[in-house]
């Protein structure tokens, strides 16, 4: 809400969170109930209202006490930081304690006294805002309820009259929110402090009872008080249009990377990872968080079983080492008991946290452990608030989940799987004697995820995905896994055996081949050179028997031959052609 959207004037308070539920503060000119019970914080609320009226909005205030004396009043907020001192010397602030002896009260009781007292504080810093505390003291010595309303009428209208913006503190009574109950129908605007003891711890919430002319935020809301004085936290209205990224972070181990579609959760996702104890969810929170801040980012951590050195050690031990993010100030661990708070104040600390260190991913481990303080529909309503505030910061949610469930059901105990993005599931399996890890993607929105369960070790290497070994009853793990692995290796080595037989033999048979080809093309050779040697007599001798005839006709004085003979069949022709 915004003062704009209302035509009821508004003063801003300056009070974190207060201005966003009253929808731009309180109402200007007008009066403000603050009951409450004792140690509930009226009057460190209605203080701030004041500094930070004259130190934020150049508003000068009074405020008059009727308990506590000025000194007393310094003392007990010097704590938070607040220049008391140095806005009391410019004329911003002016304090005033007025005593009131009810048992020498004789007489018609009246205020007039008190107006006069308040008109010459007013005029002193020109105020605009002023604080009455505590109410209650000025009428304990009427026992007529007219009168009291009537003079508490004649005091609102009083201040309204100089276009002061009050707030009354009062203290709770037994049948309405203050002792009267007179208060609370005069006012404009009536805030309730509640300091609510559950499970034996206590959390500050505050709730707008009412606010004429003006909506307002009607739910209880924790607050706190911190070093700078009251954070009021408006985390219960919940968004649904959430802005949603398509950039994707790793989770640190790149098969289980593989697994999440190949490039892990997608930024400003809420991931669940649920298991028994010892099952390694620690684990793999741990290499989240070293990966966020391999990646330059911040990480901020909620511990809430164990302290920082333990972690610290305990990862160093399976190669997972935190510490360089550390020293960087990449990593901030914040560790809280969960008996230590209420839900709402955890829900408080935990958002004030990350609003301070500004976190691109939060880890929380375990957050079961908050079923300790509260019942279950408690702790769901507080985590469906807390999974909408990182999503509206767009912050990578990361929560550790103790679970007992041996049958491994798509179920957790903290009743937030339908608002978790992405779900890691990690087993224990026994067999053979052995315990051994399973890790499985339940559920992963927006990709493509594996079905397979996988075997996983922790080792000093870190987080190890193995191979999937599958036998008649599922998937094989430990000893199992170990002797299905070499049984696959003995069959690969003995396939390679054989295939390096049949090489041998077939490389033998080839060198057979080669050897017999060069005894037939010897023998080839040979019967060539025979031939040729044959052909070259036959040649010669017809040659010669030629030259005798020749030779004989002419001695008888006979014809000559007719020609000289030409080769024999079988010529040096034929025999070249016949080897080609």
């Amino acid at each position: 809400m915004s003062a704009t959207t209302n035509n009821l004037p508004k003063v801003p308070t300056g009070i974190e969170g207060l201005d966003d539920i009253t929808g731009g503060g309180l109402p200007r000119g007008r009066s403000t109930l603050l009951c409450g019970g004792a140690g509930t914080g009226k009057t460190l609320l209605a203080f701030e209202f004041l500094v930070r009226g004259a130190s934020l909005f150049n508003e000068p205030g009074v405020f008059v006490a009727f308990e506590e004396s000025a000194a007393e009043l310094g003392a007990n907020v010097a704590s938070f930081g607040f220049d008391v001192a140095g806005l009391m010397a410019k004329n911003q602030l002016e304090i005033d304690h007025i005593y009131f002896e009810h048992s020498h009260v004789s007489g018609v009781f009246d205020l007039d006294g008190l107006f006069i007292r308040l008109d010459m504080a007013l005029k002193k810093v020109n105020a605009k805002r002023v604080v009455l505390d505590s109410i209650d003291v000025l009428f304990l010595a009427l026992a007529n309820p007219v009168l009291v309303r009537e003079e508490m009428r004649r005091l609102v209208h009083w201040l309204k009259a100089r276009g002061l913006t009050s707030v009354i503190t009062a203290e709770s009574g037994e049948k309405y929110l203050t002792r009267d109950g007179m208060e609370e129908y005069v006012s404009d605007c009536v805030i309730l402090l509640e300091n609510r003891i559950t499970y034996h711890a206590a959390t500050r919430l505050l709730r707008v009872v009412k606010y004429r002319g003006s909506a307002h935020g009607t739910n209880e809301y924790p607050f706190l008080i911190g070093e700078k004085g009251i954070s009021v936290l408006p985390i219960t209205a919940l968004m649904v249009d959430l802005p949603s990224s398509c950039e994707r972070v790793s989770s640190g181990i790149v098969r289980l990377d593989t697994m999440l579609g190949g490039s892990g959760y997608y930024r400003d996702s809420m991931v669940l990872v649920s298991g028994p104890p010892g099952s390694g969810k620690s684990s793999l929170a741990a290499e989240f968080a070293r990966a966020a801040c391999a990646r330059g980012e911040r990480c901020l951590y909620f511990l809430m079983e164990e302290s920082s050195q333990q972690v610290v050690r305990n990862m160093q031990s399976i190669g997972i080492n935190l510490q360089p993010g550390i020293d960087q100030g990449l990593l901030h661990f914040v560790m809280t008991r969960p008996t230590l708070y209420g839900l709402e104040i955890h829900l408080a600390k935990i958002e004030q946290a990350i609003n301070n260190y500004k976190p691109s991913a939060v880890v929380f481990d375990p957050i079961t452990s908050l079923h300790i303080i509260a019942e279950p529909v408690e702790v769901e309503m507080m985590l469906v608030r807390l999974v909408n505030f990182l999503k509206a910061g767009q912050i990578t949610g990361y929560f550790v989940s103790i679970s007992d469930d041996i049958q491994h059901s798509a179920s957790t105990e903290i009743g937030i799987s339908t608002l978790i993005d992405s779900w890691v599931q990690l087993r224990d399996v026994e067999s053979d004697g052995e315990r051994n890890r399973l890790i499985v993607v339940l559920k992963s929105r927006g990709m493509a995820h594996s079905n397979q369960m996988r075997e996983f070790i922790l080792s000093e290497r870190g987080i190890e995905l193995l191979d999937v070994y599958t036998g008649p009853n599922g998937v094989l793990t430990g000893s199992a896994h170990i002797a299905q692995q070499a049984r696959e290796e003995d069959a690969v080595r003995e396939q390679q055996a054989e295939i390096e037989r049949r090489s041998l033999l077939l490389n033998r048979k080839r060198l057979l081949k080669d050897a017999h080809v060069a005894v037939l093309e010897e023998e080839l050779l040979e019967n060539e050179v025979e031939l040729k040697r044959s052909i070259a007599r036959t040649a010669q001798q017809k040659e010669r028997e030629w030259k005798t005839r020749h030779a004989i006709a002419q001695s008888r004085k006979a014809d000559e031959p007719v020609a000289q003979p030409g080769p024999a069949s079988g010529t040096q022709a034929d025999a070249s052609g016949g080897t080609s």
